[in-house]
């Protein structure tokens, strides 16, 4: 199996690329913001430690994680920031391994980890990736497809996102379905590259 991230900003295309290509047989999706919101949940392993950093009145009524009452804490200054990522990211590398060894075992081929953060975030562990593709997409584009969706207060958001060194930047302005073919040629090329797992 070949594991691939598929980075960029809002509005890249990342998902609406990875449902395209999940339609392949052997294709399955990770969304890592939902991995991270899990380690958030009541028996997740990064809630306790939420809870003593940032205080009970991160929780919402129902006793879970309210995120926009964290993301007001935690983003406020960057130490605060910085303490968010070090509960939070140990916790979604160790849940996207077992996901990833779950996916193994069902017998999948290409395994998509969808992440705006995985390519310039010093936390993820790149390990776990055979590589990482980076949708370049101008902010244009960007803010026409977040709009379409119903989404466009997300056009400036990750702006100042910018892949690693070793990522693959793959040309995110054209159409969704020449993106997403854009993607598969990629992975294509990366599989006859990587040897097996």
């Amino acid at each position: 199996m070949i594991v691939v991230g598929l980075a960029g900003p809002a509005g890249s295309g990342k998902s609406a690329v990875a449902r395209k290509l999940t339609r392949r047989a052997g294709v399955a999706w990770i969304d890592l913001d939902r991995v991270a919101w899990s380690t958030y949940e009541p028996a997740g392993p990064a809630f306790h430690a939420l809870l003593a950093r940032f205080g009970s009145d991160i929780l919402a009524a129902d006793g879970r994680v309210d995120r926009g009452a964290l993301a007001a804490k935690a983003f406020g200054d960057p130490a605060s920031k910085r303490d968010l990522e070090r509960i939070v990211h140990p916790a979604v590398n160790a849940a996207l391994a077992a996901s990833i060894g779950e996916e193994e075992r069902r017998g999948r081929q290409v395994l998509l980890v969808e992440g705006a953060l995985l390519a310039s975030v010093p936390d993820v562990d790149r390990d776990l990736f055979d590589v990482v593709l980076w949708l370049d997409a101008s902010s244009l584009v960007r803010g026409a497809r977040l709009r379409q969706d119903g989404r466009g207060h997300h056009a400036a958001r990750n702006d100042e996102l910018a892949p690693a060194d070793d990522s693959v930047r793959i040309d995110a302005d054209a159409s969704l379905e020449e993106v997403a073919e854009r993607v598969w040629s990629a992975i294509e090329e990366r599989q006859r590259a990587t040897p097996p797992r």
